[in-house]
């Protein structure tokens, strides 16, 4: 597929938009526990984007795989412009995030976030640049929906209302969630990289990045049973207030 507009002017332009984005979402009113804190509101400010970000690229990589859906079969290949412009769009995100976490001097505390982001950006490369592998980058956005329920469960808690109601709601659609649109697309394409890829030069790289984000998913999805579904009422060893990415 031919390259539509350039590929750094396009990553410049989402990049900024994300951050025009911030400035808006910040001037939103601040829950009543996360006033006053600092960190509370960086954090809280930093969800709201992601929140954004994952209805937006969610829906649209669903949008893309019904609107062309050889994508579910060659992901190597197979492409389209909208598809195209979704990998682009979430890469402008995940450099804008590492951007605010470094900026914030939030690296510490959110380096897992960091680690992920890098290894997005580098698996994104090949469709951004390359035109190969966009399908591939479409499929790994499934995770978004994932994460729109995620994020709603991280911005209850960091407002204190994980007592209430909803958020047992969404604890399981949350669960069911995680299993049909982070852990089986990523199985999928972990599995045809392995089938079809693992000669090629470029598809040992991604394959690599691919099994280090499968590691990461199943820490996160441990740590979420653990939390939610297995939880003691005692503090957690890897708790911490200072950390972005808790139990």
């Amino acid at each position: 597929m031919p390259l539509p507009l350039s590929p750094l002017l396009l990553l410049l332009g989402t990049t900024l938009t994300f951050r025009a984005g911030l400035l808006v979402l910040s001037r939103l009113p601040l829950p009543v526990h996360v006033r006053g804190d600092p960190l509370h509101t960086w954090r809280w400010r930093n969800l709201l984007v992601s929140f954004a970000h994952s209805i937006v690229s969610g829906l649209w990589a669903l949008l893309c795989v019904w609107q062309t859906p050889e994508m579910l079969v060659d992901i190597e290949t197979k492409s389209s412009l909208s598809g195209y412009f979704l990998v682009c769009f979430s890469t402008g995100y995940f450099i804008h995030d590492s951007l605010d976490i470094l900026l914030s001097k939030q690296a510490q505390a959110s380096w897992e976030y960091l680690v992920h982001h890098v290894l997005a950006i580098f698996a994104f490369a090949s469709g951004i640049f390359k035109g190969c592998f966009v399908a591939g980058g479409v499929l790994i956005l499934f995770v978004e929906i994932s994460n729109i329920f995620l994020t709603i469960r991280m911005m209850m808690k960091l407002s204190n209302h994980q007592d209430c109601v909803f958020y047992e709601i969404n604890k399981y659609i949350n669960l069911v969630m995680y299993f049909l649109f982070r852990l089986a697309p990523q199985a999928y394409l972990t599995r045809y990289f392995l089938r079809y890829l693992g000669q090629r030069t470029q598809g040992t790289f991604l394959l690599s990045i691919l099994m280090m984000l499968d590691m990461m998913i199943l820490i996160y999805f441990s740590r979420l049973l653990r939390s939610d579904f297995c939880s003691n009422g005692k503090a957690s060893p890897y708790h911490s207030k200072n950390k972005f990415l808790t139990e």
